[in-house]
């Protein structure tokens, strides 16, 4: 259930993004020094990487069912196209997980406050 007293913060979730995405690439650079058993680890970082910067970007950020739509659009798409992973199928997995994840803090409005690197 949504908060009906806690209002929408359309700069709160952009910034929550691009914080998100910072994470994601030294997620990334981490898995990618721990070498061949870190490549699930390196997809999933890549997965959200490519996640939150498809939707800090958008206009719709603002609008709260507008942004709920897009992470929907984005849910229901065929692939993803991404260069430099592992496994393609691994990957569609994790970006579908994100998405679903997103969907849920949409709806309910809560986990945008927290910026701290690991969540």
């Amino acid at each position: 259930m949504s908060n009906p007293t806690k209002i929408w913060d359309g700069e709160q979730v952009r910034n929550w993004l691009t914080r998100r995405v910072a994470a994601a690439k030294l997620d990334q650079a981490a898995a990618d020094r721990r070498g061949y058993e870190a490549r699930d680890d390196y997809d999933k970082a890549a997965a959200e990487e490519w996640v939150c910067s498809r939707l800090q970007g958008a206009a719709d950020v603002n609008d709260q069912p507008a942004f709920a739509k897009r992470i929907k659009d984005l849910i229901g798409q065929d692939d993803y196209p991404v260069t430099g992973i592992y496994d393609d199928v691994r990957f569609e997995r994790h970006v579908r997980g994100y998405l679903r994840k997103l969907a849920k803090m949409t709806k309910t409005n809560e986990g945008f406050e927290n910026a701290l690197r690991y969540q």
